[in-house]
């Protein structure tokens, strides 16, 4: 019973600090940026539309990756979440598409899945990873207080050696700052 007790009291913290955290905050300042040329090709622009609808259920069982994940109608084929400039913030308007996938994780239970964290070209290399790691982390948080269990969402950072859009310009950059949702066996 204590240890019942104990872990409801634990939730209930995550999810009022969880709560404490939508309100922006100043963010860290100073960056240091590497000098690069800029890009004279336009930026290849890939880009998950911001999502607002409600999941998608299933009409029939389907197997661990199934239609549902691919179904372009479904939230759950929404694989990436933006970030505003050197923020780790999950915006407002991806909060839907991580509790979708938080619900799959939860009535899936063999499902694991990686989250990718990206950043855009400018800052250091290292500052980059670094954020690119608090940026999946802040998904997976959000998704443990959820309910998923953390052992079933491992997270990585690329920084900016997976970029999403080539060249040196806003348009490249947002599409570069994301965290993509990658399925164990896809």
């Amino acid at each position: 019973m204590l240890k019942i007790v104990s872990g409801l009291a634990i939730v209930i913290a995550t999810a009022l600090l969880a709560a404490c955290s939508s309100t922006p905050t100043a963010e860290q300042k100073g960056a240091a940026v590497e000098d690069r040329a800029a890009s004279t090709t336009p930026p290849q622009v890939v880009r998950d539309t911001p999502v607002k609808s409600a999941v998608t259920q299933p009409t029939t069982t389907q197997s661990l990756l199934g239609s549902e994940l691919k179904d372009p109608k479904n939230i759950l084929s929404k694989r990436s979440i933006f970030f505003d400039y050197d923020s780790n913030l999950v915006k407002e308007e991806y909060r839907p598409l991580v509790a979708a996938h938080a619900r799959y994780l939860t009535q899936n239970r063999n499902a694991k899945m990686i989250i990718q964290g990206n950043t855009d070209e400018r800052g250091s290399r290292e500052y980059n990873l670094a954020l690119g790691q608090r940026r999946s982390d802040a998904v997976k948080q959000m998704m443990t207080v959820l309910g998923v269990e953390a052992p079933r969402v491992e997270t990585v950072s690329f920084g900016e050696e997976k970029p999403r859009a080539q060249g040196s310009t806003e348009v490249a950059y947002s599409e570069n700052r994301r965290a993509d949702i990658v399925y164990q066996g896809e």
